[in-house]
């Protein structure tokens, strides 16, 4: 009898894990910005021609989501939630900064639904914060992860360099990882994140706008 209990106690445990988590169980949010030219280069070099990366696209950095993040690190994605699924139209209407609605979708099923918000809601918050960095322009050429946060940081000065990172792989500029708190409002970073942060001295490939 007690050799069942405990293992129905685990077997319980074990499912409460591999549940998805519930929307709203969140500390802050991590607006995830890619420098869409670095991406797009490494689909060319694919074959692929996304429409994102369109040549009448003209973006630089792009959201490529608003994402809930615990504190103590990890994040919650895929969760449970009543909210109904966006519209066509509402994660079309996200292209202009997304890239395109087939993103914008994808944020949703994995993040969105996190956020303890309708569709429409989540969408129009990630537009809001997405609107409230002010993005430099960067003229084409090679620069140091380092140089492209203080950038950032200098037309953002709220911002402390503790609230964000950039992220690089394959000897390019990736994305810039900016963390707020759920009003929207600068704050430190979890560990995790910063862990994602650049550590290549070295001057990066940073492609230019198409």
């Amino acid at each position: 009898m007690i050799k069942g209990h405990s293992l129905g106690t685990a077997l319980a445990a074990a499912l409460a894990l591999a549940a998805p988590a519930r929307a709203q169980e969140f500390d802050y949010y991590v607006l995830a910005l890619s420098w869409s030219p670095s991406w797009c280069s490494s689909q060319a070099a694919r074959g692929d021609a996304p429409e994102q990366c369109a040549p009448d696209r003209d973006l630089g950095f792009s959201l490529h989501g608003l994402w809930p993040q615990y504190a103590d690190g990890g994040w919650p994605e895929n969760c449970r939630t009543d909210a109904r699924d966006p519209a066509r139209g509402v994660t079309a209407a996200m292209a202009d900064i997304m890239g395109s609605a087939g993103l914008a979708w994808y944020q949703w099923k994995k993040h969105g639904r996190c956020a303890g918000l309708s569709a429409p809601d989540y969408f129009d918050l990630s537009r809001r914060a997405y609107g409230a960095i002010s993005l430099p322009a960067f003229p084409p050429g090679r620069r140091s992860a380092t140089e492209v946060e203080q950038a950032l940081l200098d037309a953002n000065p709220d911002f402390r360099p503790d609230d964000m990172i950039v992220t690089c792989a394959d000897g390019q500029v990736r994305e810039a990882r900016i963390c707020l708190t759920p009003e929207l409002e600068p704050r430190a970073c979890g560990p995790d994140v910063i862990r994602d942060a650049c550590r290549s001295a070295e001057p990066l490939d940073m492609p230019p706008i198409p």
